[in-house]
């Protein structure tokens, strides 16, 4: 049987700080995050065929990674699938290649957690530690291991836990919950969505 976390969905930190305060497009991140809390109520890593562009699993179940496409696509308007996709039409041997494709599947590509690494390293989202001190942001991104070896993601929310450490949306096995785990797993990356462009004034 496979493991429940198959799809994928912190050495803990010496230090975690509070940054300064998210954009709009970060906030909405977070809202949108946590108004999936009561409607993907399990977890579910199963294959699924999904339409193209905008597809989704059906939102009562999903995995870690669903919880960041929805709040992305609904928040700031970006469709990690699509976006993914296109990506590795054109840059295929500079993704994983740890489950054997010879080439990209619309349907499952964006809901692996190392995949979407890639598509925000590669994208400038990436957000490196100074000192060993990580400074988090509310819509921040969080990659991490699950023990003993389970990609996973959460998004880093706006409130915090009485010891001043920020809860994370995730869905780590029960559907998309708001926890206090950000120091619980070893973190593999940081992630931030840029800001959109500023539009240009005419002359």
């Amino acid at each position: 049987m496979k493991p429940l976390f198959q799809i994928g969905c912190v050495l803990l930190l010496t230090c975690v700080c509070l940054g300064a305060g998210p954009t709009a497009q970060l906030t909405n991140v977070v809202t949108a995050a946590r108004a999936q809390i009561g409607k993907t109520v399990r977890y579910d890593p199963a294959y699924r065929k999904l339409d193209y562009p905008s597809g989704d699993v059906p939102i009562e179940s999903g995995v870690c990674t669903d919880v960041v496409i929805r709040a992305l696509r609904s928040g700031p308007g970006i469709d990690l699938q699509q976006r993914v996709h296109e990506d590795m039409k054109g840059n295929f041997a500079q993704y994983p290649k740890n489950w054997g494709l010879k080439k990209p599947d619309p349907n499952i590509d964006h809901r692996r957690v190392p995949n979407l690494q890639t598509y925000f390293k590669r994208s400038g989202w990436e957000i490196e530690a100074k000192d060993g001190v990580r400074t988090f942001q509310a819509g921040d991104l969080v990659t991490c291991i699950v023990p003993p070896n389970l990609p996973h993601i959460m998004i880093v929310s706006d409130k915090s836990s009485p010891t001043g450490r920020r809860l994370v949306l995730h869905n780590i096995g029960k559907g998309t919950q708001e926890e206090d785990r950000l120091a619980d797993f070893r973190i593999t990356g940081q992630y931030r969505v840029p800001p959109p462009p500023q539009s240009r004034r005419s002359p």
